[in-house]
């Protein structure tokens, strides 16, 4: 079959600002050896984020600025290889016209080694490299004096999932678990469980154990859960994002308590000491429910 008959598929994420050389040689690899050109967006399910920071509708426009008579639709991301492809192969067999056999392009590092779908595929030699993260990286530290610019931050904003950010909190006993390590802050005077917010994806206490080493300078046992709440921040007082912390105790095994990250103070205090009157007003909640375990857990050893 001739390829002037046949029909050039190119998918691609396209998660840059403008197109680069490296793009405009694809399409016009593409269009050159096709009447029909179809380009299909990726389109991830979570918006604005680093690696996806661009809705469909910007990058359609950004390609048909420069192509307008390529047809742009999109293709969303699901959890296999094989659901994707029969995504694809379907969109494709409503679109193009029976006879017109289509032939999908990409790169050596695009969708190819992913396609299990039934149509051929072509990995086009690339002569000009461009790394789209390198690209928004570098945009990411430069910030624009004009409207448009605060207009796109504005977008971003408005186009986002509500966040929850979560930090993990560490209520530290001595071993008769009769006192508490907590931590002041600097310019506070009230005192707060040891704690911060959660970086990475490692799990919970294994952030609680590195806050405690970051903060005290201590070793501690095994972090326990005792609870999760939402955090009166006063940050976030007037945002729809917020705090959800995870509470977690543990012993304090060995070291000398020593201040350091944000903390200026750490103070062992008896917990009949603690009240709302010494305790920040988003970790006296924390506190209460702490007391509730500690007392639900001697009752249990009483009954034993």
């Amino acid at each position: 079959m001739d390829q002037k008959t046949q029909c050039g598929v190119i998918v691609g994420r396209f998660q840059v600002d403008k197109l680069s050389e490296g793009h405009r040689n694809l399409i016009e690899h593409v269009r050159e050896k096709h009447k029909t050109v179809i380009i299909f967006l990726g389109l991830s399910h979570c918006k604005v984020t680093r690696n996806n920071p661009l809705d469909f509708m910007s990058r359609k426009q950004m390609i048909q600025a420069e192509y307008p008579d390529i047809n742009i639709l999109y293709i969303k991301d699901v959890k296999r290889d094989e659901e994707w492809s029969k995504d694809l192969d379907r969109q494709l067999a409503d679109l193009v016209p029976p006879g017109m056999d289509p032939i999908l392009y990409g790169s050596r590092e695009s969708f190819i080694a992913h396609y299990t779908g039934k149509h051929q595929t072509k990995e086009l030699k690339q002569e000009v490299f461009t790394s789209g993260t390198a690209i928004r990286h570098e945009i990411s530290a430069a910030t624009k004096a004009s409207p448009d610019f605060r207009k796109g931050v504005i977008w971003a904003a408005y186009n986002q999932w509500t966040k929850i950010y979560p930090t993990v909190d560490v209520a530290i006993w001595d071993e008769d678990e009769e006192h508490l390590l907590m931590a002041r802050k600097p310019g506070e005077k009230k005192y707060r469980f040891i704690g911060g917010f959660v970086d990475s994806k490692a799990p919970y206490e294994a952030h609680a154990r590195r806050e405690v080493a970051e903060e005290a300078h201590v070793e501690i046992t095994d972090p326990k859960y005792v609870c999760s709440m939402p955090v009166d921040d006063w940050r976030y007082r007037r945002e729809q994002d917020g705090i959800v912390t995870i509470l977690f105790e543990a012993k304090h095994m060995f070291g000398k308590p020593t201040p350091d990250d944000d903390i200026c103070e750490l103070r062992w205090f008896k917990t009949e000491d603690l009240t709302e009157e010494n305790v920040v007003r988003g970790h006296w909640p924390l506190f209460q429910r702490l007391m509730e375990v500690k007392l639900q857990r001697c009752n249990d050893a009483k009954e034993e």
